[in-house]
């Protein structure tokens, strides 16, 4: 990676990359530069209030901001004169981890039933999910159900890809069901961080129209795959520094980096169709 490279001539496909639950931008940084190289252009954002160095609770109860971050980069990607000679407008994509995969979720049509979301939650209490949007206040108010469940789709955008998403259950079905543009979902299933995954990608899957979505499912994939690779003694660090952490390190180095190689060829060629 070279900063303040001179960039190719042409025009290029646009890829915006939202983080998960507290993440940062840097956490695909391995997918970005692999993309970059490629030939997308790739943007990855901070999102104010659920990231790792910005908290703030007022910020974070505005969940309905995240897609909007989203679309306020492609507003200046392909408007700043800076970078509009080198984004192709008609070749826009998302991809999202965890929360990033419910922000990317919403971009594609998905909208927010906080009733039917209460629903779930009365029966089912101890749902992370729940219990997350719980503590941060979400949809507590008349005004911000309607925030909440406004369509915060993009039109602009050509096709979606969610990695390991959390919140499906918040989604109506009824909108899944009018989702219009491909969708690639992973799901993992070595269940490291607290999310159910039949809940959760499978679900979503189920409720998308079949001909628009693609499901896949490695068997040794886990949540914390799509973060990057860990630094040899990595785990140990961790666990010795922050305990309940070196989860995040579980596998993280060369078996890491062969998933990073399945994930990185699957977008790009799910996206490159399009």
């Amino acid at each position: 990676m070279v900063k303040n490279a001179l960039p190719m001539d042409g025009q290029f496909p646009l890829v915006v990359v939202s983080h998960g639950m507290f993440g940062n931008a840097d956490n695909q940084a391995w997918f970005a530069a692999a993309m970059a190289r490629r030939g997308y252009v790739v943007a990855a954002i901070n999102h104010p209030g659920t990231s790792t160095w910005s908290r703030d609770p007022d910020q974070r109860r505005q969940l309905w901001e995240r897609p909007k971050d989203i679309s306020r980069v492609i507003d200046y990607a392909t408007t700043s004169p800076k970078l509009s000679d080198l984004v192709d407008p008609a070749r826009v994509f998302v991809a999202g981890h965890s929360l990033g995969g419910f922000t990317v979720a919403l971009l594609a049509g998905a909208r927010y039933d906080a009733s039917g979301l209460k629903r779930f939650c009365d029966k089912n209490p101890d749902e992370l999910t729940c219990n997350i949007l719980a503590d941060w206040d979400i949809a507590r108010t008349a005004e911000d159900i309607v925030q909440m469940e406004a369509d915060l789709s993009d039109p602009r955008i050509k096709a979606f890809a969610t990695f390991d998403l959390g919140g499906t259950q918040s989604f109506s079905k009824e909108s899944l069901g009018q989702v219009r543009k491909p969708m690639l979902v992973f799901g993992a299933p070595l269940m490291d961080s607290g999310l159910k995954l039949d809940i959760e990608s499978p679900a979503l899957i189920q409720a998308l129209p079949p001909k628009i979505a693609l499901y896949i499912e490695p068997e040794t994939l886990s949540h914390f795959d799509f973060l990057g690779q860990c630094k040899p003694g990595g785990f140990e660090i961790l666990k010795r520094e922050e305990p309940g952490d070196e989860i995040i390190c579980r596998n993280g180095g060369a078996q890491r980096a062969a998933k990073h190689d399945l994930i990185i060829a699957t977008v790009d060629g799910f996206f490159s169709r399009r």
